[in-house]
């Protein structure tokens, strides 16, 4: 059995190595393959059925799949892999782990709005001490806003827990919650969600339920004051609409980390999305890096080391997708 890594989950070569030597799989061959690999063919043939992949993405526009025993994807996203084009002898398995970290990147971002913290420091000058100090603007508080979830799954149920904390009112709009539970205080349609919330968390995976679901009409439908905050999947909310919304000024803002486009290649440098949200003031971009804290890629290797010695003995597997067929 060989262990391929591809694209950005190589960068854990080393990490996944040293969990193995845990579990008495030390000397387990690991190979890194190049983020083209995810989508093109030509490494196609290094794979055996016995083999283990691990990789965020894998589709071939269609075409079949290499042939593999287990596809791990180190992350909780499945919306790239092409599950028609596996063979059926393939078991596929995720991880979580992140929910803690996108949860506590939910809330400073939010307090953000509301304080300014960036704001206030710059406005901080010595020379003009006694100026400044009488003129102070205030701030905005968290405490009795409403947080509205899109989405009541691991994220969801994480950002919740530590948002009421802070004295707010958290709404949730999931088909799968038949009621309040937890620290949900209602569980409400999107269309009221949207209507009633400070602070719209998109929190739901991406499918073709929930592509596009926020478009110019829930848009128009926010408060203009409220702030839209996307940890999910960007083609949740409707890139042209979103960039017209924050741009007309038809919501008070809107802190994203997730994009329209990624790059597939090492030589691929596209853009991140067709409009220029970084240059709205109004827009507080970042690079897709909510859940990336070094602890969590050491909770998801550990998940995925422990996997790949349960299908060495023959145990079950954890977080398992798609049982492959023996």
């Amino acid at each position: 059995m060989k262990i391929f890594m591809v694209g950005e989950a190589a960068n854990y070569k080393d990490r996944l190595a040293a969990e193995l030597g845990t579990h008495g799989l030390a000397g387990t061959q690991i190979v890194a393959l190049p983020r083209e690999a995810a989508s093109a063919a030509d490494h196609d043939g290094e794979i055996g059925a016995e083999d283990v992949v691990i990789s965020l993405r894998l589709k071939r526009g269609g075409a079949a799949l290499p042939r593999c025993r287990l596809l791990h994807v180190p992350g909780a996203g499945l919306d790239g892999i092409d599950f028609d084009a596996l063979a059926d002898t393939t078991t596929v398995c995720n991880v979580f782990e992140h929910e803690g970290a996108i949860a506590e990147f939910v809330l400073a971002s939010v307090l953000n709005w509301e304080i300014r913290l960036d704001e206030l420091r710059a406005s901080f000058v010595p020379e003009r001490w006694a100026e400044i100090y009488r003129s102070r603007v205030p701030h905005g508080e968290l405490s009795g806003k409403t947080v509205g979830l899109v989405g009541f799954g691991r994220i969801g149920r994480a950002i919740a827990v530590r948002a009421k904390a802070f004295g707010v009112r958290i709404l949730a709009a999931d088909p799968a919650l038949s009621g309040p539970q937890g620290p949900v205080d209602e569980v409400v349609a999107l269309g009221e969600l949207l209507e009633r919330a400070d602070y719209v968390v998109i929190a739901c995976p991406l499918m073709d339920a929930t592509r596009g679901m926020v478009g110019a009409a829930e848009l128009a439908g926010m408060q203009p004051g409220a702030v839209l905050i996307n940890i999910s999947r960007a083609e949740v909310v409707d890139e042209a609409a979103l960039f017209a919304a924050l741009q007309g000024g038809a919501i008070r803002g809107a802190s994203l980390d997730v994009w329209y486009r990624y790059p597939s290649g090492a030589a691929d440098s596209v853009p991140p999305s067709t409009y220029p949200f970084h240059d709205l003031p109004n827009v507080v971009c970042t690079p897709h890096s909510s859940a990336i804290t070094r602890e969590m890629w050491e909770r998801r290797y550990a998940i995925v080391a422990r996997n790949i010695a349960a299908l060495v003995h023959g145990r079950p597997l954890d977080n398992v997708v798609r049982p492959g067929r023996a």
